[in-house]
Order: C-alpha cells, then structure tokens, then sequence
C-alpha cells in the first residue's frame, strides 16, 4: 500500500460577476462525487454577503501573506483575495478542490497547483445584467463595467477548460459541468 490518499484536482470556477459561480460551487459540491469548497480570504466587510468567505481587512490581509499563509493571491475590483495553502490539505482524498479565482491569476494558479481544471461559466448578457441588479451590490455604473469586463477572453496556455453555460437551470449547468470534470479525469 502506498502512502496517502490521491491528490484531487484543483478546479477554477472563473466567469464574470452574477454568473452564478457560488451557486454553482455550492450545488457541485453537494451533487459531485468528493468535491468540496475552498473559501477564499477578501477584504471585504463581513456584512457584504455573497459568497461564504473569510473576511479581513487590508493589514490581515498584508500580514497573512506576509508570513506565507497563501498558495495564491492577487488584487482585483479593489479588493485582496487569497487562497490559503491549506488547499492543499483539502486536496488530499477528494474528487476536486473548487475554488473560485480570478481570470487574471489563472496562469499562475495552473503553475502554483499542477493539476488545474478551468470551469469558465457564462450567461447571456440579459442573464448577467438582471442577476447584477437583483444582487443590489452595485450601483448602475458598476454593473456596467462589470457587463463591459464580461466578455474578457481567459488568458492563453491554459491546458484544460470546459465551457458551462448558466443562463437557464442551475441544475442543467451543474450536470454539464459534472460531465465535463468526468472527462476531464478520464
């Protein structure tokens, strides 16, 4: 027998803001096999909702990755975001660690973790502009330039991305993204 569990894949759920990634994360999570969630640490107040995240503020933010407590961070929509390397606890034995990242740290996510799999979730723009508005986060400048970044290409070199669309039924992109990771492990 060799020594510990296999190493599970990490998976990128990438796509503009209102696509419906958490959503998304949280229903694989429950209908896939082994895969679980990895929160993110962001400066971002507790009381702004959305996602389930570890909140700090920019000097624990400075501090924690000053003494190395991320595998990955980057800055984006001014605020810090953070992938603790306990990721890599969560790796061990599972189906699939889940994370959601930004476009722009793809690369060097796929170099950090190896076995990197990109779920690049869309939506119509009809979608992505009401589910903005129905989330109250931003105002209607802000949703504009979060519909103008929407159709940002991901960045070249990536060696696998699977393509879910998620602008009907969660649970017809749930089963498309649960068949294109079946594939994507073989």
């Amino acid at each position: 027998m060799t020594g510990g569990a296999a190493k599970g894949p990490v998976i990128a759920v990438v796509g503009p803001s209102g696509v419906g990634k958490d959503s998304l994360m949280s229903a694989l999570a429950v209908s896939g096999p082994g895969l679980r969630i990895m929160r993110r640490v962001i400066t971002r107040a507790p009381e702004a909702g959305g996602e389930d995240y570890q909140p700090v503020t920019g000097a624990e933010f400075s501090a924690l990755s000053e003494s190395g407590v991320f595998a990955l961070h980057w800055q984006a929509h001014g605020l810090h975001y953070g992938i603790p390397r306990d990721i890599e606890k969560l790796r061990q034995g599972a189906g699939g660690v889940l994370v959601n990242l930004s476009r722009g740290v793809l690369l060097e996510a796929q170099e950090v973790f190896g076995g990197l799999i990109v779920l690049s979730v869309t939506a119509r723009p009809d979608v992505l502009a009401r589910r903005l508005a129905s989330r109250g986060r931003e105002g209607a400048d802000e949703v504009r330039r979060r519909l103008a970044r929407a159709a940002k290409p991901l960045p070249e070199g990536l060696r696998n991305v699977c393509e879910i669309d998620n602008s009907g039924a969660l649970s017809a992109a749930v089963n498309t993204a649960l068949a294109a990771l079946q594939a994507e492990r073989g």
